[in-house]
């Protein structure tokens, strides 16, 4: 069982480093918003798995979005970043159901869930534009990228997550 979760962890962390920089990268809505679809990959990643592997892959999921994005290592910042605060974000998500051993996704709602890709993907864009443009002298247009691209990206991560969702009887 442990070979299948590493199988559809790596299957997950390639389609998705593939999906961000041929597809993802070159979509531009309104000339600036870029939806970033790796995001999932901490949505989907296993709840009680160890935060020092999660820390590593992320890194790895980061510098590789980097390498072919050329960017400068803001994506392997975001990535990092989100990994640390992810059991955080959960505990917050799921309150005292996430602490207990026997916990799934499953036994979340469907508020809780999409609650916790929001803030994933609102931790995510607060990270990576604020250290883009750095500099609060144009904190609208931080913003404005910010707003726009979460959204954006909360819906596209929504339906991919309906979409390649178990099914859950």
């Amino acid at each position: 069982m442990l070979s299948n979760v590493i199988f559809l962890n790596s299957m997950r962390f390639v389609l998705l480093v593939l999906a961000q920089v041929l597809i993802f990268n070159h979509l531009n809505f309104f000339g600036t918003i870029n939806p970033f679809v790796y995001v999932l990959f901490f949505y989907w990643y296993p709840i009680k798995d160890n935060n020092a592997v999660l820390l590593l892959i992320a890194f790895a999921l980061g510098i590789t979005i980097d390498v072919f994005s050329d960017s400068m290592a803001l994506h392997t910042l975001t990535c990092v970043t989100l990994a640390y605060f992810r059991p955080f974000i959960m505990r917050f998500c799921f309150g005292v159901n996430f602490d207990f051993q026997n916990f799934t996704f499953k036994n979340a709602t469907t508020i809780q869930r999409l609650t916790f890709l929001l803030l994933l993907i609102l931790m995510q864009n607060l990270v990576f534009f604020t250290f883009e443009i750095l500099s609060f002298s144009h904190i609208v247009l931080i913003l404005k990228k910010i707003l726009f691209t979460t959204l954006t990206t909360f819906l596209i991560c929504s339906l991919l997550s309906v979409l390649f969702a178990k099914n859950q009887v």
